[in-house]
This record gives structure tokens, C-alpha cells and sequence, in this order.
């Protein structure tokens, strides 16, 4: 999955209220719907872009469809966003009366946290160059940009769109 995908399957409110509706565990199309008060439909269609993006699996039991998430394509654009700078993206502490991120009252609402890491979660490098004021080495073993993968996408939408084209022949 290329993490430009990942973002745009993201970029949607619902899909992401799904999300986290299956971070407490496996959950199937009528309990989704139960809890995030929208048509069946709707979540259908929504499980079925995140199924095909590699967010969520499902698992079928007798005429239920049971649907769990997989964290997979979401730790690579954590460590994307750790490219930027980014000590900490732990969860922020909960606190009394704010909506939770994902919930329909805390919707489009991200929790972070604006303090850095302390020195015994970063790893020492990390922890050294933090003390010293310079900025972390980049060392990181992060994954390089697929490239290759946007590029046989893109040709393969242009080839899409140009069998779409009618065709101009010659007449004799």
C-alpha cells in the first residue's frame, strides 16, 4: 500500500470514527452501525475501501461478517510523520469531558501532545542529541518512498483513460 493511498482513505471522517471503533477489538457491520448511528450501507461501503487499503481483515462467522484492524499501513505513516521532527506520538492523557478522538462529539478533533518525549522512551542517540539541543540523527530505519509503485499507478490510470478514448479511423 503506498502511504498516499493510506492518507486519502484516511482523509474521511467516518472511515476514521470505524477505525477507531475497532481499535477495542474485532466488531461486526450491525455493532458498527449501532455505535456510530449510520446506515448499514454506509459502513458496508466505508469497511470495503479500508478492507481494500489493508486497514481492516474480516472474518466471516455462519452470516455475520466480523471486520478487525490492522495496524500495518498506519505505523508506516507514523514514522513518516517522525520524520518531521516528531519526539512523541503517544496518545495525549485523557482528560475529563473532552470526546475521545474518533467519537462523533470529538470528530476532525486530533489528540497530541505538545511536550517532548522523555529521555528514557527515546532511544539513546535520540535522547543524546535531544539533551545537547541539536537536532536526532537520521539514522532512522525508516521505509523509502515507493517510488516505482506511484509511477505504475499513475501509468496505469493513463492507459485506463486512453482505452476510454474512442477510437479514430481511417476511411476509405
Amino acid at each position: 500500500m503506498v502511504i498516499d493511498d493510506v492518507f486519502a482513505v484516511i482523509a474521511e471522517g467516518t472511515r476514521r470514527e470505524i477505525l477507531a471503533a475497532l481499535r477495542a477489538g474485532d466488531k461486526s457491520v450491525g455493532t458498527l452501525v449501532q455505535e456510530l448511528e449510520v446506515s448499514q450501507p454506509t459502513v458496508s461501503k466505508h469497511l470495503k475501501v479500508l478492507r481494500e487499503a489493508g486497514l481492516v481483515s474480516m472474518r466471516a462467522e455462519g452470516q455475520k461478517r466480523y471486520y478487525s484492524l490492522l495496524t500495518g499501513p498506519l505505523d508506516e505513516v507514523v514514522l513518516w510523520l517522525r520524520g518531521f521532527g516528531l519526539q512523541s506520538l503517544q496518545p495525549a492523557e485523557p482528560q475529563p469531558g473532552l470526546a475521545a478522538v474518533g467519537s462523533r462529539a470529538g470528530r476532525g478533533i486530533f489528540a497530541t501532545r505538545t511536550t517532548t518525549a522523555p529521555a528514557a522512551v527515546l532511544p539513546p542517540a535520540a535522547a543524546a542529541a535531544a539533551a545537547a539541543g541539536s537536532p536526532a540523527p537520521q539514522d532512522d530505519p525508516r521505509p523509502q518512498p515507493q517510488l516505482g509503485r506511484t509511477v505504475g499507478r499513475a501509468a496505469e490510470r493513463a492507459a485506463d483513460l486512453l482505452g476510454q478514448l474512442p477510437k479514430f479511423r481511417r476511411r476509405r
